[in-house]
């Protein structure tokens, strides 16, 4: 049954993000795409965005975050790229942000090459027990490789590669340019525009000491087709393009490296919130523990206070996560329980239950003109309504207009903003393949939503 409001919002002629005027005829999309020395502008001032090395930062560095933000911009936010951003940064205070963050040690190793540190792992990785190889070690070669040589840079800023090591906490839900998967501890998988345990989409495997010399000999296969043309008219920007007119199987022939093609392989399924609360690790005796920001929003109470903690119990390192969230790795048993305390009084979702730990959200009109609906603040308001009534909405992806920028996959539940306080509300099964899936609910004020999703899901009891 589909609920309906008073009213239909026609969408079309809403204007577009400073972002996508940039971008133009998607011929110039690199300066769109914001980073650590290109702030694009958006409604809520210039957004910075901070890539980290397998998603590391330490406590001074956050400290250091907390600090440019106070005193230059507006909101600091986790990303779903286990980055860091820094949004609403002032009109002529770029470059003194700039500053502040690669005096913190944030940049890149090499001038031009801040676009290129996209090397995705598990925020697990060296420390789940489940791992099959601990691949922290490549994923360091690979991306000093990627900053150092400069026939890189001319890789998008959006072009990612995944290096998975079989951990039961990871992130298969966020395509990437170039996946490889750990098999075993001596043979990797890997694919094209995708994920690993994508059906179908494994190209082949690769023994484990061929890895790197697999990635980069694709990564040339691939520059020198990247901005030509390809038949359906598309600039070749991203993997996906080349495959327009080039078989996978085609390209990995191509390849100077031994591939084998025979045999099925499925990657294991991760362990469902194992970015939350405590998590035994590896190592004896100690554990990581995860918590989550509501809606992505990390105020300067819960980045020192996050950065003291790890001071006291993680040696200072703090890992982000893709959901959002961060990890305290090498916490002793002894000290997580009064971690987790510390972490919840900041602010911090440390609970798998509670609406927060699986509501992801965009800047929504606040921060972004292609925006119908103020999506952080509904998103708040929504989680709150939620915890009180005790529903579990397990992937609820509140968007603010049809792009979908902060969820790369259709969530079970999205509701699409259409005007202020609006959204329609979709339901989405696994047989559906495209869209947001069922349209359940046209025109709904968000406390509408938010009782017709008590309605629709269980109740957790007491």
């Amino acid at each position: 049954m589909v609920f309906a409001g008073d009213k239909v919002t026609d969408r079309s002629s809403h204007s577009a993000d400073p972002a996508d005027q940039i971008a133009g005829d998607g011929s110039n999309r690199r300066f769109a795409c914001p980073g650590l020395f290109r702030i694009v502008p958006s409604r809520d001032g210039g957004i910075c965005r901070i890539k980290l090395p397998r998603g590391l930062v330490t406590a001074s560095q956050v400290r250091a975050i907390a600090e440019t933000a106070a005193g230059f911009a507006g909101a600091v936010e986790a990303t779903n790229r286990s980055n860091i951003q820094i949004r609403g940064v002032r009109g002529g205070c770029e470059d003194a942000v700039i500053a502040a963050v690669t005096a913190a040690g944030l940049g890149p190793r090499t001038a031009g090459a801040d676009d290129v540190r996209n090397v995705m792992v598990s925020p697990a990785a060296g420390i789940d027990p489940a791992a099959l190889v601990d691949v922290t070690d490549l994923a360091d070669r690979i991306l000093a490789r990627l900053e150092v040589q400069s026939r890189y840079h001319a890789l998008s800023p959006k072009f990612s590669i995944q290096i998975d090591g079989g951990e039961s906490t990871a992130m298969l839900e966020h395509p990437n340019d170039i996946w490889f998967a750990a098999v075993d501890s001596t043979r990797f998988a890997f694919g094209f525009a995708g994920c690993p345990g994508d059906v179908g989409g494994t190209v082949g495997t690769v023994a484990a000491d061929e890895v790197e010399a697999t990635l980069f000999a694709l990564l040339d296969r691939f520059l020198a087709e990247n901005g030509k043309i390809n038949s359906a008219g598309t600039v070749i920007s991203r993997f996906r393009h080349l495959l327009v007119d080039q078989s996978a199987d085609a390209i990995a022939a191509s390849l100077p490296i031994s591939i084998s093609r025979h045999g099925i392989w499925q990657r294991r399924q991760p362990v469902a919130f194992g970015h939350i609360g405590q998590q035994a690790q590896r190592q004896r005796d100690l554990c990581w523990l995860g918590a989550v920001p509501p809606v992505g929003r990390l105020s300067a109470r819960m980045l020192h206070g996050l950065a003291d903690l790890a001071d006291n119990v993680s040696g200072s390192e703090i890992r982000m996560t893709p959901w959002q969230s961060v990890f305290l790795p090498n916490v002793a048993l002894t000290s997580a329980a009064s971690a987790l305390g510390q972490l919840a009084a900041l602010g911090f979702v440390v609970k798998s239950d509670r609406a927060f730990a699986g509501l992801v959200t965009c800047a929504g009109s606040a921060g972004c003109k292609s925006g119908f609906a103020d999506t952080k603040s509904d998103a708040l308001a929504l989680g709150n309504f939620l915890d009180a009534c005790k529903v579990e909405v397990v992937g609820l992806h509140l968007t603010g207009c049809g792009k979908s920028c902060a969820a790369p996959r259709t969530a079970p539940v999205t509701l699409l903003g259409i005007s202020p306080g609006h959204y329609d509300v979709f339901l989405r099964s696994d047989a559906e393949k495209a869209g947001f899936g069922k349209l359940v609910g046209r025109n709904l004020t968000i406390e509408q939503a938010g009782s017709f999703l008590a309605d629709k899901f269980s109740r957790v009891p007491e």
